[in-house]
């Protein structure tokens, strides 16, 4: 079943919009006609981005500044989106840390946590009856392809993107014949506006220029598999790789090759 048609009532979410593939998300569905409620921690660059989709595609963006690590914030908003008529809810915030778990912070791998996990968790159990009294509607999730095998330098986030990658692909059987589609997205590099995310791994060929995609292209495809109900969607030439060798290379071959990858993007 297709998407529910964008009208003045119903709303497409996007967290993580502020900047990467939220905002190429963000983007593509108000040029679909869709009005739009956006989610991120940094309300400036989302009043921004709402100013730009009204001018550009005349439809309405709604700014939500909510930093859905935080579940005192996160609830407020589950609440409100239960009570709207949600046509779309693209689960798209997350973070990664690099380097040995035992280094790193552990409320902010905790955080990681809640972003990447709980909070995909709780919005889509708020828009999920709705959806399904309504007889469609559309959930995209984040996950990744490190989220397909075990990463060492990596943990926290590969693990959390576990989470995303299962329950996307799990909820989309218990939603079969509900007119609710389901689609998981689950990409290597992704090319953003955030050079933390980007030059600072082209630099020094810690990943190759040539692997990256594009945030708007990742959006595009990503929401044309949602229109279809296709299961997951893997754009990019590492992605597919890591999705193969996480499904089918043994584990105790691939997790210390990965491992030695993410120790560099750590370092």
């Amino acid at each position: 079943m297709s998407l529910p048609s964008p009208s003045s009532e119903n709303r497409a979410v996007v967290t993580g919009a502020s900047s990467g593939i939220g905002t190429a998300l963000a983007t593509e569905l108000a040029a679909r006609g869709y009005s739009l409620i956006l989610v991120a921690r940094r309300g400036e660059l989302l009043d921004k981005l709402a100013q730009r989709l009204t001018s550009a595609h005349g439809i309405t963006a709604e700014v939500r500044a909510v930093d859905l690590s935080d579940r005192a914030q996160r609830g407020p908003l589950a609440e409100e989106l239960a009570a709207r008529d949600i046509a779309v809810l693209c689960n798209n915030a997350g973070v990664a840390t690099f380097g040995a778990v035992a280094d790193l912070d552990p409320a902010f791998e905790r955080s990681v946590m809640e972003l990447n996990a709980v909070a995909v968790h709780d919005l889509t159990l708020a828009v999920l009856p709705g959806m399904i009294e309504r007889g469609g509607g559309g959930i995209l999730i984040t996950g990744s392809a490190a989220g397909n095998m075990p990463i060492p330098n990596n943990t926290t986030y590969a693990a959390s993107k576990a989470f995303a990658n299962s329950f996307s692909e799990s909820l989309r059987g218990e939603l079969r014949g509900s007119g609710v589609n389901v689609t998981l997205l689950a990409p290597g590099p992704v090319r953003t506006d955030n050079p933390e995310q980007t030059e600072a791994f082209v630099s020094d060929n810690k990943v190759p220029e040539f692997i990256w995609v594009s945030a708007e292209y990742t959006a595009k495809l990503s929401l044309d598999a949602l229109a279809r109900n296709k299961m997951r969607v893997v754009p990019g030439l590492l992605g597919k790789g890591m999705s193969v060798a996480g499904q089918f290379a043994p584990r105790a071959l691939s997790a210390p090759i990965a491992g030695a990858l993410y120790k560099r993007l750590g370092n």
